[in-house]
């Protein structure tokens, strides 16, 4: 499921750029806007599919506990015994897959503003902590965060049958307060799985690719396209952003003014900027991150 999702959200949102409207370019800003935009929509669009199986098979356990509270053990047995049901061809599968997504949420952290403001607000933090002022540096840095964050919350099949069946056993033995305790610690233990995706270099490969396509008929455009470009790689890596690929920053802002190099002079380069979408491709796919809770 995690490699699902994380495919079909890579691929997805390093799509192209926007169109200019009526022949006249876009702003660099309404370019990054777009570029949110629609990576936004690609996140919720791309939301792991719920596993309905497991949803009933937890309302059927929370109904168990509620009928365990009222003392009603052979009814929480059978409930029980229906909610391991839910479960049972999906354990069964010899490729059972050890979580069960039962919730996704998309959350959008956007920074707005530029690396000089992150770097400056970094330095406001550092001065408070040096103050004393720890509240108010936890909420200045509490704003430096520019991401997408799809979060997926999962039933642990490596745990959760296992309670039901224990609690199961308790009922049997006529001990209600133990096995009520195994069913709320089920109904209450949950994996999630996190993706955060850096808006400042999904900015910025919209912004290369703006740049790509007006380079020849635009100088002037594709070479601010190509400054907030670089500016956004900036960002990124004030904000702590690390990829794991050969790639650096450093690497991509020497690609970026090579192109503006060959945009001011014979213009050919194309191949150029192949190589700097290929390389901010790569970065940004190690760069994503997965949590798990």
């Amino acid at each position: 499921m995690k490699k699902i999702l994380i495919s079909v959200l890579v691929s997805g949102l390093l799509i192209g750029s926007l169109n200019a409207k009526d022949n006249k370019p876009l702003t660099s800003k309404e370019v990054s806007k777009g570029a949110l935009i629609k990576a936004t929509k690609k996140a919720n669009d791309s939301k792991v599919k719920l596993v309905q199986e497991a949803l009933d098979s937890l309302k059927l356990s929370t109904k168990a506990l509620a009928d365990l509270e009222k003392n009603n053990l052979k009814e929480a047995k059978h409930d029980i015994e229906l909610a391991l049901g839910k479960l049972e061809s999906t354990l069964s599968a010899k490729d059972a897959p050890k979580l069960l997504p039962i919730d996704n949420r998309v959350l959008v952290k956007n920074f707005i503003g530029s690396s000089k403001d992150v770097k400056a607000a970094i330095k406001e933090v550092k001065r408070l902590l040096d103050d004393g002022k720890v509240q108010e540096a936890r909420e200045l840095l509490n704003t430096l965060q520019s991401e997408i964050d799809i979060s997926v919350i999962n039933l642990p099949l490596s745990s959760y049958p296992d309670a039901l069946k224990l609690a199961s056993k308790y009922i049997l033995e006529e001990k209600p307060q133990k096995a009520k305790e195994v069913l709320k610690l089920a109904l209450t233990t949950f994996a999630e799985v996190s993706h955060i995706v850096p808006i400042p270099l999904i900015n910025s490969v919209d912004l290369v690719n703006a740049a790509s396509n007006i380079a020849k008929t635009n100088k002037e455009q594709a070479l601010k396209y190509l400054q907030a470009a670089s500016d956004e790689l900036d960002k990124a890596e004030a904000l702590g952003y690390v990829s794991k690929s050969t790639t650096t920053y450093k690497n991509l802002h020497t690609m970026i003014k090579n192109i503006e190099k060959e945009i001011k002079g014979k213009n050919k380069a194309e191949k150029l900027f192949d190589e700097l979408k290929e390389k901010l491709k790569d970065f940004k796919d190690k760069i994503f991150q997965k949590k798990s809770k």
